[in-house]
């Protein structure tokens, strides 16, 4: 009996081989994208799920009221975690971190590394492994190191006989020797937390200057409660302790204005879970898990799986009409309803079984060109998880329930000789022109996402960020030598260039380096008895000459002024914050004992993420400190040389450490690589919706007007032009496109509207974006089902009328 199901199925899948094949390429081509995009969405949702503490797991972030309204901080002071352990119980482990390159030499090879600064409770809290799953703690000593594999091989070519060798790490100005005391395994490619090297956090060249200020925050901090301690009660837990150690701030914060919270607090912890860490954000003072990328991905893989399986079911009603005589034939035969519901089910289910074995191999294909242009690094086994595999199996099964029984069950109920005859009453075709409607909602909503992410990009490349992005070159100092000696050695180096215009330094960088560097620092002081917290950046002479900074009123820093380490230039937001009316006249406690003078005003600079509202930001110059990056401003005739002349003479300052350089338009390109990929996955899926939305109402028009072709003859004969025969074979097209326009432009609006806020800058939601994509659409409709009634009405009536 199944061998002669799948005979039949086989036959009418060949005799109506366009139809066949339409959905074949659809369902195909939709598995394939689909697979790929829950495997990449899968694996964003599975970051640090592989922790097996985690549920108990979290980071510390402290909340606080202020004149400006709530703030939250996940920089901490370096007394903060072990006092924090001491006197608020339900803490199991606590550990405090910080991320920085450091500079590893062994014997005459240099390597920049990506470190991890850790207390030993670390590896209790957070889930690394050494490489033989050593159950001892690897990081024993002060003095001891824990590599990944990644960096042993790195280093020694080998994990073989590594653990006891030393090697120097450049903390802060001083080479120190470290043991290598452990290997741990590398860390998993969905762990928000990235290293190359540990090192014992008491080795951090900060903390020994800020082991007992309070005022000094710098660091994050993760714990592990106890087990049975629930995290909102050990919230309210830490109030008495915030109301003790930063009783100062407080008072200054009250008479500054700010107000407390809903429980009557001005200070207070807070926990976020380590699972939530890649997707968190503090911008409203609070965690805010925003899992819309991944869940944006899924949505999409949906959609797709939507539109083609919607194409399949229309065709598969739409084809039942012509197969009315074979179930007249087969029922005077004495077939039943169920075995005209497997007959008709075993079709749609190879169809579908045909094309998901297709999609898979098609999606194998492109698994490295989609993760190299997705920028992921998701792989199969991310989806070849059994509750997923359970999931598409259900799908599939439904769909082919449908697209099989409904036609089976609508000609099963009509008698013998209605279906001998070859009439099928549809009705109003209300699921064909449901599902239609429904298919270019979806495209009109991934239309105008498209416009608007793009427009929102385009708006974030072009937006001005007060300094010079197109001329200026940024270098990660990652060498040995001294940060200011090196930003004076490429001064003398490229003295005489023509094409070099200036040389700087600074301890931040701007946008996003190829070092993957992208922070500031930030301080906390009292002004006229209240506190005040700005961004603090160290740069050299001829900063602003080199960014081209617009300088408000005073100066820059200057190499004949002698008293200039102790001065200080502001932008116009940390003016607003002082309040005051002569800028230049303000001194500031940048150091307990010491005023600083501010000389000058700049204009505000995105110094920040581009999406983000500028703060606050102090520049001051300091020997004491460390430069981290050089810039070199150069002129725009003649870009390429001027870059490998800067490649040039710091591989004569620095041989033996990689030159990193980029320009700032790359580096402020790649700070918004997430909402580039995105719009790439957002056009990507609008155009294939689109693309499967044609091929389905392509077919759709091609039985409609099968359908209509006497009615056609008829029209011709009577004297119709072609124009208007073609117009009303389409307008009840465009009819469900106007009605998928009226559905979908608000809830575009609505999600649209709201990712926007997520912007303090963002580009203006303008009608336009929707009306675009309504046009996009009905030009769509128009073009796939006007080619084919045009087609139909051109023929020669008698031929028309000859068909019945």
């Amino acid at each position: 009996m199944f061998k002669n199901y799948l005979k039949i199925a086989l036959r009418n899948l060949i005799k109506n081989r366009i139809f066949t094949l339409s959905n074949m390429i659809g369902l195909t081509s939709a598995f394939a994208v689909a697979i790929l995009l829950v495997m990449t969405a899968l694996f964003e949702l599975s970051y640090d799920q592989f922790h097996k503490n985690k549920d108990g797991a979290y980071q510390l972030y402290l909340s606080h009221q202020t004149p400006r309204g709530v703030e939250a901080s996940v920089s901490n002071p370096v007394p903060l975690a072990p006092a924090l352990k001491e006197e608020v119980a339900g803490i199991k482990y606590i550990a405090r971190t910080v991320s920085e390159d450091v500079l590893v030499t062994y014997n005459t090879k240099e390597l920049s590394l990506d470190a991890e600064y850790v207390d030993p409770e670390f590896f209790k809290i957070f889930t690394y492994p050494t490489l033989w799953d050593d159950t001892r703690n690897p990081l024993p000593e002060k003095n001891s190191v824990g590599i990944t594999v990644k960096t042993a091989k790195k280093i020694f070519g080998t994990v073989d006989n590594v653990v006891g060798k030393t090697i120097s790490i450049k903390i802060g100005r001083e080479e120190k020797p470290f043991t290598i005391a452990s290997i741990l395994k590398d860390t998993p490619a969905n762990s928000s937390i990235d290293f190359g090297i540990v090192i014992p956090f008491e080795n951090h060249p900060e903390f020994l200057s800020n082991i007992d200020r309070w005022d000094s925050q710098f660091h994050p901090i993760y714990l592990q409660l106890e087990n049975g301690v629930d995290p909102i009660q050990f919230e309210q837990s830490t109030v008495a302790f915030t109301s003790l150690h930063y009783q100062e701030s407080i008072e200054s914060d009250i008479r500054d204005g700010a107000q407390p919270n809903a429980e009557g607090h001005y200070k207070q912890f807070h926990l976020t879970p380590i699972t939530d860490l890649h997707f968190v954000s503090y911008n409203t003072g609070v965690a805010e898990a925003n899992r819309t990328f991944p869940i944006i991905i899924l949505c999409i893989a949906i959609v797709i799986i939507f539109i083609v399986s919607a194409n399949f079911i229309n065709m598969s009603i739409a084809l039942s009409e012509k197969r009315l005589k074979e179930v007249g034939m087969r029922k005077t035969l004495g077939a039943i309803q169920k075995q005209l519901f497997f007959q008709f089910w075993m079709e749609s289910l190879f169809v579908f079984a045909l094309s998901i074995v297709l999609g898979l191999m098609v999606s194998q294909m492109l698994l490295n060109p989609f993760k190299t242009l997705f920028n992921t690094k998701a792989t199969f086994a991310d989806v070849a998880q059994p509750e997923v595999i359970l999931i598409f199996g259900l799908v599939i099964f439904c769909i082919t329930l449908i697209a099989g029984g409904y036609p089976a069950l609508l000609m099963s109920k009509l008698g013998t000789l209605k279906a001998l005859k070859g009439k099928l009453d549809l009705g109003k075709n209300r699921l064909r022109n449901g599902l239609i409607v429904v298919q270019f909602a979806i495209a009109i909503i991934l239309i105008s996402g498209t416009l608007v992410l793009n427009g929102q990009l385009d708006f974030m490349r072009n937006k001005d960020l007060g300094y010079n992005k197109e001329q200026v070159i940024s270098i990660p100092l990652n060498g040995k030598k001294q940060s200011y000696n090196v930003v004076q050695l490429l001064r003398e180096e490229l003295t005489g260039n023509p094409d070099i215009l200036s040389v700087t330094g600074a301890d931040n960088n701007l946008g996003l380096g190829r070092d993957g560097s992208l922070s500031s620092s930030m301080m906390g002081f009292d002004y006229q008895g209240r506190g005040v917290v700005t961004n603090t950046i160290t740069v050299d002479y001829d900063y602003a000459e080199t960014l081209d900074l617009e300088i408000i009123t005073g100066r820059m820093f200057n190499r004949e002024h002698q008293t200039d380490s102790l001065s200080l230039v502001i932008n116009e937001t940390m003016v607003k914050q002082l309040g005051a009316e002569d800028p230049l006249a303000v001194t500031i406690p940048m150091d307990e004992d010491v005023l600083y003078s501010v000389i000058g005003v700049i204009k505000d600079y995105n110094f920040q993420d581009v999406g983000k509202k500028i703060e606050p930001l102090t520049l001051f110059m300091d020997k004491n400190w460390d430069l981290y990056y050089a810039y070199v401003k150069v002129s725009p005739n003649n870009v390429a040389n001027s870059f490998e002349a800067i490649k040039t003479a710091w591989k004569k300052i620095e041989p033996q450490a990689e030159f990193l350089g980029s320009f700032l338009d790359e580096n402020v390109d790649r700070t918004f690589r997430r909402e580039k990929t995105m719009a790439t996955i957002i056009t990507s899926g609008s155009i294939l919706g689109i693309l499967l939305s044609c091929i389905g109402l392509f077919a759709i028009s091609m039985l409609v007007v099968a359908q209509r072709t006497k009615e056609i003859g008829v029209r011709k004969v009577v004297g119709a032009s072609v124009s208007s025969v073609a117009l009303l074979l389409t307008k009840d097209f465009l009819k469900l496109v106007g009605l998928a326009f009226i559905i979908a432009t608000p809830i575009a609006w609505y999600f649209l509207h709201e990712w926007l806020k997520n912007y303090a800058s963002h580009v203006y939601l303008s009608p336009l974006f929707f009306v675009g994509a309504g046009l996009v659409a009905s030009f769509i409709a128009l073009v796939t089902v006007g080619s084919r009634t045009v087609k139909a009405a051109s023929i020669n009536p008698v031929k028309s009328l000859r068909t019945e």
